[in-house]
Parts: C-alpha cells; structure tokens; sequence
C-alpha cells in the first residue's frame, strides 16, 4: 500500500479524535442526548483509520519498501518476517504510532462495551480519549511521522538494532503499552466523574474492570522486559533499577493501589477522592514513562529517540494533562461526599494501609528516577542513583505490605477483629517458621534475612488459601456444605487469591535467586571444565554458523552432574553483519526452576574465550509469580459482576390506565 495514504489516514484521524473531543462532551454539557450519542461511532472510526495507517507500515517493513526513510533505518530484506514485523515498534516513530493504536483499540472497547454507562459519563469518557489521542497524532505528524519517504531509495536498509531482534520484542513493547495506555481509560473515568461531578460506589464498578485489565497487561509486560533484559544483554541479571524499567514500575505500584482503591469505593462507597486522584496518578505515570523513554533525555536500550527536541513537545503534553487533570481535581474534589466511615482495622483500614506503603513505593522510584535528571538540568552535577538506594527504600515499604497481605482479606468490613485474623492464619504463620528454620539450619547458620523472607513468601501463599478456606467454610461447615460453597464463591475471590500467592511465588524466587546465585568468570578452553551450582560443565567445542542477517560463534557445554552427562548448553557471540554490531546470546538450561545461564566474552590471547556462568537457583519463580499475579487479574475480570457492570436503575412502571366507570 502507498505509505502517502498511511499518512494521510493519521490526518484523518486528527479529524476524527478533535470532533471525538469536542461533540460528546459538548453534548453532556449542554444535555444534548443526540450529540452525546455521536461519540461511540466517532471512537470507532478514530481507531479504523489509526488501524488502517499501522497497516500501512506493517506492510512496508514486510515488503521491505526502503523507499520509506522508517523502514530504511530499522529493517533490512534478510531480516526474519518476525523482525520485519517487529520492527514496526522496535524504533521511535513505529512505537508512537503502535501507543496510539492501542489508545484508539481502548477507545472503540468503550464505545462498543459501555452500554451500562449513564448517557453523561460515557460521553465525557470518550471526549477524554479523544483529547489524548489529539495530543499524540500532533506528536506524531509534526514531530515523528513514520511515513517520510526518501528518494532515491536505497538499495538495502540498515538493519533493526541487534538487541532488538528477539522474540521478546515481538511481546514485551505490546503488553507494555497495554498497561500503560490502558490506565488512559480509567483516567478518563476520573476526569469525566470531576467534568460531571458525580461519583459513587457504580463508578467504581465500571472502572475496575478497565483498571484490573491495564494492570494485568502491564504485570505481564514488564515481567516479560525482565526476562528478555536477563537473557538477550548477557549479564545475568533480572532487574537493575534502570530508569525506563523504573518508568513502568510506578505506574504499576499506582495501578495496583487503584484497584484495591476501587474495592473500598465500590463495597463500602469510600475512599472516593483518593480513587480518583490515583486513576489521574496512575495515568500520569504512564506518561511520564512515555517522556523519559521517548524525549531523548535518557540513553538506555530501550529509549529509541535521540532528538531532545522531541521532548519539549511531549513535556508540553504532560504539562496539558497532568496538570490540568490535578487543577481539575483540586478544584472540584472537595465537594465530592466523602461516603462510609471506618475503623482503622478493619478491611478497609488495611487497604489504605496498603495504599499508601504502594504510593510512597511509587515515590521513592520516582525520586530516585529524576532527581539526577533535575540535578544536572539545574547545574549540570551527574550523579546516579543506584540499587542500593532502590533496594532499601522500596525494600523496606514492600515488607509491611508483604507481612500484611494475608490479614486483608480475613478482616471484615467497616470493623474488623485482628486476634482473630491472625488466628485463622496461624497455621501459615507456622509453616513459614518452619520453613525458615529448616532453610537456616541446611545453611549452616549464618545470616537469618534470606530464611526469614523465604518464610514470608510461605505465609503470603499459604495466607491465599486460606482466605479461600476460611470463604468456603472449611472445617466449620460439613464437607458437602463447604464444597458448595467453594464452588459458588464469585472468580473475583479465587483472582484475588491467586495474584496474593503469585506475589509469594515472585518473591520466594527474588530471595532464592539473590541469597544463593553462584558464579564464575575464567578463560576456557576447548576440553576445560569447570564446576558451578554442582554441576560440572565442559567446553565440548567453539564452531561458526550463519543465521539470515548474522554470524554466530557458538560455544557448546556438556553438562554433567555426578559423573554423568545430562544435556548441553549453547551459548554465542552474534555478529549482525548489516550494521557490524555484536551481540551475546546466552545459553540457558532450566532444572525445575532453578537455571544453568551460561554467556561467552571475547576471545583471550593463548586461544582461550571468555565465559561468565551463573548458577540461577528458583529465578523462574520471578517470572512464573507474575505471571500468576496476571492470571489473578484475569480471573477477577472474568467475574459476571465486573463484566455487566453497576445495573441500570429500573424504569418505573407507567401508571395504569383509569378504567371507565360504567
């Protein structure tokens, strides 16, 4: 397809994302139903042309049209169809265009879906995500078009960053976004409740589901950057506090307490100002994260802009809508009814206290994140702000947290009784001591902070069942009676636990795999061996090989434990011939959930290569807990309670007709 029509299909889409801003909301303003109903189809067509102009690109990339500039900077004619496709993100100009598809898929989600929504509200929601898509079409045209041709075209392209051709960039970029664009929804909903000036316990209920769905994108897409950062940049390593991972962390500590915010509102019809000011927080972060991976400010893998200029005009877009939504919410929030009372522990109590340990997670990131950007703006001093910082402040809020997480659900509304909390959990609270112990006694002693959190992540997992026991009736009630209890209890209950025990599974690894990792660095050999983890590995033999746009020097272990051999492992330097730039490929062999994570240097003189091995013990739970706090998510979604939404006031009866005297 012509890339001219691409472009001009974004034009149109400004078109249609300025009059989806201003007839809905016209219309709710001035009570005019049949302009509020304009909004839905206006979503529609808005994400058909976005839709339309992101196919244009993708076809580009897998034609290999290098008469388009994007395509000529990011892919190349040998490239695998996966990359080609994936290239349409893995740059600047693609990625922005794939943030606004995503807006526009959400958008056209609340035009077709939001049949329960009151006329008003829903017309406010729809004018917000048009105002974001406006802003970012702007970004788009005037700053970053993807359609750029260049004459005469070449007869080859570039190739795509090497570090980006992997399949985790077919996934992690997409779910991410996601999360990120998916919390514009219930920034939205927040911005139409402040426009309406409404909000109650059904707003809630219409907002979780779109909360719970960003949120369980998001878990997953930055669990995926995590594993795809451990395994394709060779270091070994699942997290390093760097600034753009620490970009999609905030907005996930915001959605997280959003979506026991929600709960509070929607059961008890409280916490109505802190709900809404976090679905505004929790968008803004979004944003931000936008900002510092797209303005240039940052040099990391994953920011493609390099154009500072670019950065003034998405500071302008933060400005528009962070500010203004928060001018919004200072001014119209203290007349909204603040709803139920409640005693401080109780189920309420311990999600507020849950609340504000995630909101002042979400500030310590985002301090440690932009104070050395704010430093060397003001006066040029670099500084950098590492794990350590991270480890202790986010460390030290998360425990208490963990520690309370099982006590929240057990705990009854508006009052609750803690003794007997803490009762019902005493079993899990036993196994977790005992868990500890026997961790601490089969390390010989030594440091206790390892076994303790171990012990930790048995109580939260353990604490998950029983809250589902404890609902089910479990040994107070015959086995029949509990069973068919266990059975009727909604899928918001079992998500709920689920994503609790997930957290327990994600730290059990954290703990394992930070407290017990082995590694070794040498120079090896063809026939050296070398033992780690209790294994023994051998270089077998170093041979090339030619992938379709790269050459491999591959590195081949036998693995052997007890004398035995038991498998290989591979491991190599790639070299993408397009662009002259190596990159290290590391082999992986998994044992239960613990890994062999094997990464080849450069060559040594005397004939030798170098080779960084890690024994990795129980680091898959990492990924596998977020996995399943995600599902957690899911299942709650799936309840028939979030998925009708808040029921439609019932219609009163006309008044029967007088029946004639006779």
């Amino acid at each position: 397809m012509n890339p001219e029509i691409g472009h001009y299909a974004l034009v149109l889409a400004l078109a249609v994302a300025i009059l989806q801003t201003a007839i809905p909301i016209w219309g709710a303003r001035v009570g005019d139903q049949a302009l509020m109903r304009v909004g839905p189809p206006l979503a529609i067509a808005f994400f058909g042309f976005v839709s339309l102009a992101f196919a244009i690109l993708t076809t580009a990339y897998v034609q290999s049209d290098f008469s388009v500039l994007n395509v000529v900077q990011n892919s190349h004619s040998l490239k695998p169809l996966l990359y080609k496709i994936t290239g349409v993100w893995g740059n600047h100009e693609g990625s922005m265009l794939l943030w606004v598809l995503v807006l526009a898929i959400f958008g056209a989600l609340v035009a077709l879906f939001g049949a329960n929504l009151p006329a008003t509200l829903k017309a406010n929601v729809i004018g917000v995500q048009g105002s974001v898509g406006v802003a970012f079409l702007l970004f788009i045209l005037l700053t970053s078009n993807p359609f750029i041709r260049v004459m005469p075209a070449p007869a080859e392209g570039q190739d795509l960053n090497p570090v980006l051709q992997d399949i985790g960039l077919a996934i992690h970029p997409p779910l991410l976004y996601l999360g990120y664009v998916g919390f514009s929804v219930t920034f939205a909903f927040a911005v139409a409740a402040l426009i309406d000036g409404r909000i109650d316990a059904a707003w809630a209920r219409w907002v979780r589901p779109w909360a719970l769905a960003a949120w369980a994108f998001l878990t997953v897409g930055i669990a995926m950057g995590s594993y795809w950062a451990y395994y394709e940049l060779g270091w070994g390593g699942w997290w390093f506090w760097d600034p753009v991972e620490n970009a999609s962390l905030m907005p996930w500590f915001a959605g997280t307490a959003l979506i026991h915010s929600a709960i509070v509102m929607e059961k008890r019809d409280a916490l109505k100002v802190w709900t809404i000011l976090l679905a505004i927080l929790a968008f803004s972060l979004s944003l931000l994260g936008t900002f510092l991976v797209r303005s240039g400010v940052l040099t990391s893998v994953h920011a493609f802009a390099t154009d500072p200029s670019r950065g003034v005009f998405i500071l302008g877009i933060l400005t528009f809508f962070i500010g203004g939504s928060l001018a919004l919410y200072a001014l119209r929030a203290p007349a909204l009814r603040q709803g139920g009372l409640f005693a401080p522990i109780s189920r309420e109590g311990a999600l507020v206290l849950n609340n504000l340990l995630l909101t002042a997670a979400a500030a310590a990131v985002f301090v440690g994140t932009l104070y050395p950007l704010a430093l060397e703006a003001f006066d040029g001093s670099k500084i950098t702000v590492g794990p350590p910082y991270f480890n202790l402040t986010v460390g030290a809020l998360m425990l208490p947290i963990a520690f309370a997480m099982p006590f929240g659900p057990l705990l009854a509304w508006k009052r609750g009784d803690l003794a007997g909390a803490a009762q019902r959990l005493m079993l899990a609270f036993g196994a977790g001591i005992v868990v500890a112990a026997i961790i601490l006694y089969a390390q010989g002693g030594g440091a206790v902070l390892a076994p303790l959190g171990i012990g930790l992540a048995v109580f939260i997992i353990l604490g998950a069942a029983v809250d589902i026991a404890e609902r089910a009736g479990l040994g107070r009630v015959p086995a029949a009676t509990a069973f068919a209890r266990f059975k009727g209890l909604p899928r918001s209950a079992f998500g709920a636990a689920l994503a609790h025990a997930g957290v327990g599974i994600c730290l059990l690894g954290m703990i394992a795999e930070t407290s017990w990792n082995a590694e070794r660095i040498i120079g090896a050999k063809i026939g050296d061996s070398f033992e780690i983890g209790g294994y023994e590995l051998t270089l077998a033999r170093v041979e090339p090989r030619n992938g379709p746009n790269y050459r491999d020097l591959v590195g081949v272990f036998a693995i052997r434990r007890g004398g035995a051999e038991i498998g290989t492992i591979e491991s190599s330097k790639r070299l993408f011939t397009a662009r002259n730039m190596p990159t290290t490929e590391a082999g992986i062999r998994s044992f239960g959930f613990s890994q062999l994570y094997v990464s080849l240097g450069d060559e040594l003189p005397g004939g030798a290569i170098g080779v960084r091995a890690y024994w990795k013990p129980l680091v898959t739970l990492i990924w596998l807990g977020a996995v399943i706090m995600a599902l957690g998510g899911v299942l709650s979604l799936t309840d028939r309670r979030l998925r009708v939404g808040a029921p439609k006031p019932a219609k009163k009866p006309k008044a029967a007709a007088p029946v004639p005297a006779e």
